[in-house]
């Protein structure tokens, strides 16, 4: 059992077809950023394209999607923004898309506290989504958050700033999720451990990278690849 995620869309489809195993994956998951400050018609266009490729699509909006993006998404079923889904028995996605202030002025701009509340409250809902699904059992998380965490190799800049959340990686330091999917700094494609949770950035899907999610005995594992 697998499924592909793919970083920063920015309304660039075209590597999609390409990806090895795309069409089997049990979702593809878009973790941000599906168009260029785009709204409703553009972010459309990339679910139709996605979804003409695998019908199961779980997505977020990032910082340049406006507000009515969020709302498409949640209108179409699709949407994994500040909510917890159960992907597999033992299982569970929690989403935070959006992003911290930029100096760009994006559309989906939110402060510092307001990401740190709204991952507090998700990760709540993935507490509880498990719980549900099997009391006292142990359970894998994974965590798919727009906005990097603070200081690591995922959110360096071409000048060398970090410019990642440190609510972020507060909030990974201690809830220990078993994979973070970020994106947003797209010159920081990469990966790296924070404690026992691999991080990833896989970057602009452009650039053909993307990250494959295996479970299997129990296990989630995630791998960076490109085409």
């Amino acid at each position: 059992m697998y499924w592909i995620a793919v970083g920063d869309v920015h309304e660039s489809t075209g590597m999609l077809g390409s990806i090895p195993g795309i069409q089997g994956a049990e979702a593809v998951i878009l973790t941000g950023d599906l168009t260029n400050r785009g709204r409703e018609p553009q972010a459309e266009r990339v679910l139709d394209r996605v979804l003409a490729v695998n019908p199961h699509v779980l997505a977020q909006p990032g910082n340049m999607d406006h507000a009515e993006v969020d709302a498409l998404l949640t209108r179409r079923g699709l949407n994994i923004h500040c909510q917890a889904r159960l992907l597999a028995p033992g299982l569970v996605l929690m989403g935070v898309g959006c992003s911290t202030p930029t100096p760009f002025h994006t559309p989906s701009e939110i402060s510092e506290a307001e990401l740190v509340r709204l991952i507090r409250m998700t990760h709540q809902q993935a507490l509880d989504l498990a719980h549900r699904d099997c009391p006292g059992c142990a359970f894998r998380l994974l965590a798919v958050i727009h906005t990097p965490p603070l200081n690591t190799s995922l959110d360096r800049t071409t000048n060398g700033a970090h410019v990642g959340s440190a609510g972020v990686r507060a909030f990974i330091e201690e809830a220990q999720p078993d994979v973070l999917l970020c994106g947003h700094i797209h010159e920081s494609v990469g990966e790296e451990r924070l404690g026992r949770t691999h991080a990833l950035n896989p970057g602009l899907l452009s650039e053909g990278g993307f990250v494959r999610l295996n479970l299997a005995d129990g296990e989630l594992r995630a791998t960076l690849e490109r085409v």
